[in-house]
């Protein structure tokens, strides 16, 4: 069972609403606690994610991340318990956020204020961030906190069952569009119907064949939406529809190859059609942070892997292992801030955190207690840990 304390941390970080967009409350919570805790600083960036330090003796730079941001509680009446409540009830934490990831965020922080009242000095500079907008925008805050930081080695703190992930699979967000020309729909021959096009192109993409990796798993291609314009279409024959796909990715795809794979597939297509115009593209919109930083959230999150004899991935499991954990090497089925240190820019990263993936963004999400406090002991251990690179 986890300390009093630590379990209080983790309720107040619930009863703090932080939905995407509206972490501020959050930010200035979690600040205020790093500097009352003795974190030697703790400052909030333009974004509005919250960085504090443990300053080391010089060594590696270690950098633990937890995204504040979580995504909305939806029906409140279909709840069990109340979802902003920081409920205990049969040693388990309840409340959105709970498993994604507020009890890893209050674990860091508990162990990073532990460290902090340390009279010796941790080998490097222990860094904590939480970050916003990663339900939306999967890494896409975090750069800026790479940029201020510039770690070795990046902890993600993601659910993952207490065991030590090393990957993930990416995600790209793909809109296929077709154009063609209205008219009534008792005259079809004097149109050209973007609708049975997008349905052509539909068809022709189920013959994409994606790649399978032993650790991450298959890639995949599902569509998740279509609509065709205008809408509704009252006896008028659509000049334009679209469909959205959710591609999850596997290391070494890029936004170039995907997209032109795409479009051979219906090459054909235009062959039979000439009338056929579809195009495909990776989706993108401008999005806002509560502190008014604007960036363009293009959805495309590449997947990474640390090898699995990296000295990191030996040195975590060993220090874990003395923490009296028993961590399994797997990766994670979904996206994380991953995607920007390891995807993007190639900082060694692995994950560790409490709770199980299948936990999080469900009615009564909750958090065991027994793994809120193993948690915060296998950060602990990460935080006092002398990692050294080989490579």
């Amino acid at each position: 069972m986890a300390t009093q304390e630590l379990v209080e941390l983790a309720r107040q970080l619930i009863r703090i609403k932080s939905v995407t967009g509206a972490e501020q409350e959050l930010a200035g919570f979690v600040r205020d606690y790093m500097l009352e805790s003795g974190y030697d600083e703790a400052v909030i960036d333009e974004a509005g994610n919250v960085i504090g330090v443990i300053r080391g003796r010089g060594g590696t730079k270690l950098l633990f991340d937890a995204h504040l941001d979580t995504v909305g509680a939806g029906d409140a009446s279909a709840w069990t318990y109340d979802p902003f409540g920081g409920e205990v009830a049969d040693g388990k934490l309840y409340g959105r956020g709970a498993a994604d990831m507020k009890g890893a965020l209050a674990a860091m922080l508990y162990a990073g204020a532990q460290l902090a009242h340390c009279p010796e000095r941790p080998f490097g500079d222990i860094y904590i961030s939480g970050t916003v907008s990663e339900e939306v925008a999967e890494g896409q805050c975090f750069e800026l906190v790479l940029d201020r930081v510039r770690p070795d080695l990046v902890i993600i703190g993601e659910a993952s069952e207490l065991n030590l992930k090393i990957g993930q699979r990416g995600r790209a967000e793909i809109l296929v569009r077709t154009t063609g020309k209205s008219a009534h729909s008792s005259n079809p021959a004097l149109a050209v119907n973007a609708a049975e096009h997008l349905a052509d192109a539909i068809r022709a993409l189920r013959r994409a064949k994606l790649g399978h990796d032993p650790l991450l798993g298959d890639a995949i291609m599902v569509l998740t939406d279509m609509i065709s314009h205008p809408y509704p279409g009252q006896s008028v024959i659509p000049y334009a529809a679209l469909a959205t796909y959710d591609r999850r990715l596997l290391v070494g795809e890029t936004e170039e190859g995907i997209l032109a794979g795409l479009q051979e597939l219906v090459t054909g297509l235009r062959e039979e059609n000439p009338n056929l115009q579809v195009s495909f593209e990776i989706a993108a919109g401008e999005h806002r942070t509560y502190t008014g930083y604007q960036f363009l959230n293009k959805r495309f999150f590449p997947a990474w892997q640390l090898p699995p004899e990296h000295p990191y991935v030996r040195q975590s499991l060993t220090a874990l292992r003395a923490a009296g954990l028993s961590p399994q090497v797997s990766a994670y089925r979904f996206c994380t801030n991953g995607s920007a240190s390891m995807g993007k820019r190639g900082i060694p990263t692995i994950g560790f955190g409490p709770g199980h993936e299948h936990q999080a963004h469900i009615v009564d999400e909750f958090i065991d207690l027994t793994e809120l406090e193993q948690a915060m002991l296998g950060y602990r251990a990460l935080m006092g840990c002398h990692f050294v690179s080989l490579t």
